[in-house]
């Protein structure tokens, strides 16, 4: 395998590097779609897992980026980001197939153990490879393409995505009604597949040429390289952005699944269809907040769609009153609908915004030392929240407005919060605080809120006029194409 990097690509090259990132897209939302979120909580809950086990899965790949800080080393020292990138990529997807063999090879307990090293491992490696491919990626895709071209990949994957969910809900589903008694090997199935499709995503990666590292200036010592994001004042309001931000959105949503599978009592294909109603969303307003951050700023797409998310969390804490009514299910319809709308502008602006922020010739250290702050901030979260759910659901906060008169009275609840609402709400508060921080950035570019969001609105007509008629449903299929 050929791992030689250029001094100079071609427009050629690029572009045929730009269509493999695009395939390992598709192969890398095949394998996460398969092997995370949802299945690999509900494949945990079947082994028995605690409250605590959820959380430390939870916790288990932000933690796991901390091996970043000697991968930062091995990547400066080496300069050959595609070969690293190719070589943790494969090791870090065999462990699926571990994951996979768990029912066959090992019992409940032991197979949660090994459930937890697996995925230790997985990440782990993963970390590495993400380190390279970074700084590898911040010099091939030109910079005036971040936002579409990022937002494209993004769609292409969330449309893949979507469509595996529902498939693979429904086998799930189908799989525990033929064969009861052998309900983790559907499970099974799901994770050798998504083994599969991320082995043929190494393939896509070993494709992308790689342009030469930039020549250091100066050669740097490592502790200093490390350090000197935080002294970039600018880039260090991001990390602490990104930081406090990871922290509130990794408090609560780690729970939402256990959330509604353990307290609302819904089926796994319900849980499923919510899912992909909220990825349905984000293929939908990926392209929307793409443009946005092309015409004005990646800060401005976060200007907007961090504080619509978080309402989005504060109305979890109604969705139980203090048990489940009859707006449950509609307000969590509109609550995945809205975050839907709102992860897709996240998720785009705050990659780009890093990419765009790292100096070029220092993309390595400062790609990184977000990237371990995030992980390190998203960790934690999780780890509490499953520390501390037993606690609180033996409390309840309760506040209700009683009307009493001489024909009798009613009580009207206006609040109830109960084990997991408490997180929510915490993380709302959290997320009160990343939007401050985020308000200390500074990108070219950058304009009042008021002007993003008549920009979005404008933006936002065309998806939903595509909505209205079933010639708008058959336009959807080509509209990211």
């Amino acid at each position: 395998m050929n791992f030689q990097v250029k001094d100079n690509l071609s427009e050629e090259e690029i572009q045929k590097g730009l269509k493999n990132i695009i395939k390992d897209g598709l192969t890398t939302q095949a394998m996460l779609t398969l092997t995370s979120g949802i299945f690999l909580i509900a494949f945990a809950l079947k082994l028995g897992a605690s409250n605590m086990v959820i959380g430390l899965l939870a916790a288990i790949p932000p933690l796991s980026q901390l091996i970043q800080i000697p991968a930062i080393y091995l990547v400066e020292k080496f300069r050959v980001r595609r070969l690293i990138c190719v070589y943790t990529t494969a090791s870090s997807r065999a462990f699926w197939l571990l994951v996979a063999l768990i029912p066959l090879l090992f019992s409940s307990d032991l197979g949660l153990i090994i459930l937890i090293m697996a995925l230790l491992f997985h990440t782990v490696f993963a970390a590495i490879s993400n380190c390279s491919w970074n700084s590898w990626i911040r010099d091939l895709v030109p910079e005036r393409q971040l936002g579409t071209f990022f937002s494209k990949r993004m769609s292409f994957a969330m449309a893949l995505g979507i469509i595996l969910s529902l498939v693979a809900g429904f086998f799930v589903d189908h799989w525990k009604k033929m064969f009861p008694d052998y309900a983790l090997y559907g499970y099974s199935i799901l994770f050798f597949f998504g083994f599969v499709a991320g082995m043929f995503g190494v393939y896509f990666i070993s494709n992308i040429p790689e342009p030469r590292m930039a020549k250091v200036e100066r050669k740097t010592k490592f502790s200093e390289m490390i350090l000197q994001p935080f002294k970039d004042r600018n880039f260090k309001n991001l990390i602490a952005f990104s930081g406090s931000w990871n922290f509130a959105l990794n408090l609560a949503a780690p729970f939402f699944t256990v959330y509604m599978l353990k307290m609302l009592k819904l089926p796994l294909s319900f849980v499923i269809a919510l899912s992909i109603l909220s990825q349905l969303t984000s293929l939908i307003f990926l392209r929307v907040w793409g443009r946005i951050s092309d015409h004005f700023s990646n800060k401005s797409v976060l200007s907007v769609s961090v504080p619509l998310f978080l309402i989005c969390i504060l109305a979890w804490t109604f969705t139980t009153m203090p048990d489940k009514h009859i707006l449950s299910i509609p307000l969590l319809i509109s609550i995945h609908f809205f975050m839907g709308i709102s992860l897709a502008g996240v998720n785009l602006a705050s990659r780009n915004i890093s990419l765009k922020l790292a100096p070029k010739k220092q993309a390595t250290p400062y790609l990184a030392a977000n990237s371990i702050i995030n992980s390190v901030t998203a960790g934690i979260a999780p780890i509490i929240g499953g520390a501390f759910a037993d606690y609180f659901a033996k409390r309840e906060l309760y506040w209700k407005i009683v009307y009493k008169g001489p024909n009798g009275g009613i009580d009207i609840p206006m609040l109830s919060f109960q084990q997991w609402d408490f997180f929510f709400f915490f993380a709302f508060l959290i997320g009160l605080y990343s939007i401050h921080r985020l308000a200390m950035i500074r990108e070219e570019g950058e304009v009042e809120k008021r002007a993003v969001i008549h920009k979005f609105i404008s933006e936002v007509k065309r998806p939903i006029r595509n909505f209205s008629t079933v010639g708008g449903l058959y336009h959807i299929s080509f509209l990211y194409g």
